[in-house]
């Protein structure tokens, strides 16, 4: 059995993990960090300690009303995502211990396509000198 890094939970909430295949079971946030257990698998679980937070990143639609996944970048093994049954709680009880300056919101598609479109430089489109 896994051992918790928390000594003390603050919350407790079924959710389901996207790292690799679909993983389904509870997040937990306590004291000393974020974790993911699975449901039936208990060998397969996430702890994250707060110190290890770089950000939370958030996918918002309609002004804030729908939170379908939410992620949390580490400074060393990149990114977890995650979506659960109350997001907005999730991500007011992670806000105790992670700065709230380092949540964010992520790139709508608009902005994704706009920052494309502004990095295609015409300029880098030069032809090759013909042969001749």
């Amino acid at each position: 059995m896994v051992e918790s890094l928390n000594t003390k939970v603050d919350f407790v909430i079924d959710a389901t993990s996207f790292s690799g295949l679909t993983d389904y079971g509870k997040i937990m946030i306590g004291d000393k960090g974020f974790e993911f257990y699975h449901g039936r698998d208990p060998r397969k679980f996430i702890q994250i300690p707060w110190e290890e937070v770089d950000y939370v990143v958030a996918s918002v639609f309609f002004k804030g009303k729908w939170i379908p996944r939410y992620g949390i970048q580490t400074k060393k093994n990149g990114t977890f995502i995650f979506s659960s049954k109350k997001p907005k709680k999730v991500l007011r009880e992670i806000r105790h211990y992670v700065d709230p300056d380092r949540m964010i919101h992520s790139l709508s598609f608009f902005q994704v396509v706009s920052r494309g479109i502004k990095g295609f430089s015409f300029k880098k489109l030069k032809r090759s000198p013909k042969i001749k």
